[in-house]
C-alpha cells in the first residue's frame, strides 16, 4: 500500500512495485487507521504530509500501531523531512524512505520488509 499526495511520486512507485511483482494498492489522500487495519496490507509506504488530509501521515501511522497486532505489516514513512528517523521512531513506524529515493535502494529495503 502506498499513501501519498504526489500523483507523480505515486505514479511512479506503481510501475516500480508492478514491475518487480507487488500488487501495489495505490492511495492519493490519507486514510482511516481502521480502513488501512481492513486492508491488512504487506506493507504501508506512508508519506509523512498529506495535503487536504486531517492527519499527518505520523499520525496515522501512531493509530494504526496501537490498533493492530504487534506481528502485523510494517510501515515506512516516505518523506523529504529533514527529520524523518526521528518523525519514524516517534510513530513507532518500522522504518523510513528518504525523498528523493534511490529506486534500487527503496526495492531493496521492501523486498526485506515483505519477503
Amino acid at each position: 500500500m502506498v499513501i501519498d499526495d504526489d500523483k507523480d511520486i505515486l505514479e511512479i512507485l506503481n510501475i516500480l512495485l508492478e514491475g518487480e511483482g507487488f500488487e501495489p494498492l495505490i492511495f492519493n489522500t490519507g486514510l482511516p487507521a481502521q480502513q488501512i487495519l481492513d486492508i491488512n496490507p504487506d506493507l504501508v509506504l506512508l508519506d509523512v504530509r498529506i495535503d487536504r488530509y486531517e492527519k499527518t501521515g505520523v499520525e496515522i501511522c501512531q493509530e494504526v500501531k496501537s490498533l493492530k497486532e504487534p506481528t502485523g505489516f510494517p510501515i515506512l514513512l516516505l518523506s523529504s523531512e529533514d527529520n524523518l528517523g526521528a518523525l519514524a521512531r516517534q510513530c513507532g513506524a518500522d522504518g523510513y524512505v528518504n525523498k528523493p529515493f534511490n529506486i534500487d535502494g527503496l526495492l531493496v529495503k521492501l523486498k526485506n520488509f515483505v519477503l
